[in-house]
């Protein structure tokens, strides 16, 4: 089991930033890649960004160029560093952990809310 924990996010104008963090315990060992999904209301959640063990990342076109994914090993958490925020990224913005097993074990964070607004 992984267990994920967000902290961050809140309120920002737009042209603002804010960073969100994701803390994962447990097994982290079977961790393949982690990211974030967002939810806006009335709409399906969607995948965000994305970071494997490797280092490797991707981004939704929506966001790229504006969001920066990161991993801290020692940490073993990543970071979003939301930049240039726009009222379309309201939503609420959900870790996700996919293990290495097949089938992999998907694991999620809490969800934390995102709001962008003037």
């Amino acid at each position: 089991q992984v267990q994920l924990v967000e902290s961050g996010g809140g309120s920002a104008q737009p042209g603002g930033s804010l960073t969100l963090s994701c803390a994962a315990s447990g097994s982290i060992f079977s961790v393949r890649v982690m990211g974030y999904y967002r939810q806006a209301p009335g709409k399906q959640r969607e995948p965000v960004a994305s970071i494997t063990r490797a280092g490797n990342t991707d981004y939704a076109d929506s966001v790229e160029g504006r969001f920066t994914i990161s991993r801290d090993g020692a940490k073993n958490a990543i970071d979003l560093q939301m930049n240039s925020l726009e009222p379309e990224d309201t939503a609420v913005y959900y870790c996700n952990a996919i293990s290495t097993r097949i089938p992999p074990d998907i694991y999620w964070g809490q969800g934390i809310q995102v709001t962008v607004s003037s």
